[in-house]
């Protein structure tokens, strides 16, 4: 049922307060978030809005406050009965929808500033790789951080200030497709330097303004650590992407180790594509998202390992079909394989990319309506996250064997069977 007017004018007149709600916490138990006082696990989602056909030049925020609200009626109910608490979203969205999740769908945001990651857009034209020892690039992104907390400071709804998307990659990589992880190199560790100088700079300038929201950075896996342990020691949260297989690995003690941050991974996954058969693959998928899961779970504070362990953001909610060519083809869900990652066994040959970035949505997305909307179809994981998602690592009487048994009792089978009732 589509929203009147009536209602869109009583919810989105919001009066802007200052709102502290966000603390992070450190104390024998370990790190984690308080949330207007209480314990708070990051059961999140890469979340955004691209109907079939569009690209990242298409903004929902640009469209009518009917349209807007109409959409995130049908996103945004999918994701709370999931147990989803909080989006991962870029800059653009106003103010006030940050607000209008969270009142009305009790959905928190974690607000992400690229920092430069795909471009900048200078005087004399635009540079495709960003060099931050540049002087206009230092000075253009510390006027933008500081004028977008200016902006949002004291919107009820949010969560965090994100800075950045993998731009350790982006030292290497020209474009924004995804390739195949790079490794270190000399000219790299001196940009690299000059990046994380940059990323800390502008932590201490937002924290001038507002110290009510915690501040992460977002990193490709561990590259760099080292460098960000010198340079970067301002930041409150160690923010990663990262993709393993079913296992994070060392990650969560080589942050706490070497960074003494609490993490936040900010994005991991899997593709619902098998390179191999060239066929979807929902088992699969979901497999990998709940075995991530229960080490997210596992690893917050008070349950006896690392302790450091904020949660996460799972990529992501619906497919991109605009990923591979990012200009072509935007309305044929391509199955080419963009980069090779040998933690993904299920489909991985040496030698051979495995890894689909149009397929990682744990939703499908359907045809758009001559109204601009499309409907989503839940896959497997969708179904097998909502029960990963009952489960409070923070419950009284917690325990790793609890987490163990609960996860344990996820049936992947019956997500597939739920799944295929929707399709």
């Amino acid at each position: 049922m589509k929203i009147s007017t009536f209602l869109i004018l009583v919810c989105i007149l919001i009066p802007k307060t200052l709102y502290s709600q966000v603390e992070l916490i450190r104390d024998e138990q370990g790190m984690k978030l308080l949330v207007e006082g209480e314990n708070f696990m990051v059961n999140g989602m890469n979340w955004d809005y691209f109907p079939r056909g569009t690209n990242f030049d298409y903004s929902l925020w640009e469209q009518s406050d009917e349209f807007i609200m109409n959409a995130l009626e049908d996103e945004m109910s999918l994701l709370k009965d999931m147990g989803v608490n909080s989006v991962r979203i870029y800059t653009g969205i106003p103010p006030r929808w940050i607000t209008y999740i969270y009142k009305n769908y009790g959905i928190y945001t974690m607000l992400n500033h690229a920092f430069g990651r795909y471009g900048m857009d200078l005087n004399d034209g635009w540079m495709e790789n960003t060099e931050y020892s540049e002087p206009r690039v230092r000075k253009k992104l510390l006027k933008e951080v500081v004028e977008m907390v200016k902006e949002y400071q004291g919107t009820e709804g949010l969560l965090l200030y994100l800075l950045g998307n993998e731009n350790n990659y982006g030292l290497f990589w020209e474009g924004a497709e995804t390739e195949d992880i790079p490794e270190e190199s000399e000219e790299s560790i001196i940009r690299a330097t000059a990046m994380y100088k940059l990323f800390n700079e502008a932590t201490v300038a937002m924290k001038k303004i507002d110290r009510t929201v915690p501040i992460a950075i977002c990193n490709g896996d561990l590259l760099f650590l080292d460098i960000i342990k010198e340079e970067c020691q301002e930041i409150d949260i160690f923010g990663t992407n990262m993709y393993r297989g079913s296992s994070f690995g060392d990650a969560f003690e080589r942050v706490k180790n070497e960074l003494n941050k609490p993490i936040l991974f900010t994005e991991f996954g899997a593709d619902a594509f098998n390179a191999i058969t060239k066929t979807e693959d929902q088992k699969s998928q979901a497999f990998y998202m709940v075995e991530n899961w229960k080490e997210i779970y596992a690893n917050a504070a008070g349950l006896g390992k690392s302790g450091n362990s904020l949660g996460g953001f799972t990529f992501q909610f619906s497919d991109g079909w605009w990923k591979t060519g990012q200009t072509i083809e935007l309305d044929v869900h391509n199955n080419e394989a963009s980069w090779a990652n040998g933690g993904y066994e299920f489909d991985y040959k040496k030698g051979e990319k495995n890894m689909n970035e149009e397929w990682f949505g744990i939703t499908s997305k359907g045809e758009t309506s001559p109204e601009g909307y499309y409907k989503l179809y839940p896959r497997a994981a969708y179904f097998a996250l909502k029960k990963a998602h009952e489960i409070n690592p923070f419950s009284p009487g917690m325990t790793l064997e609890k987490i163990e048994k609960h996860f344990s009792a996820i049936d992947l089978a019956e997500s597939i069977q739920l799944a295929n009732k929707n399709k």
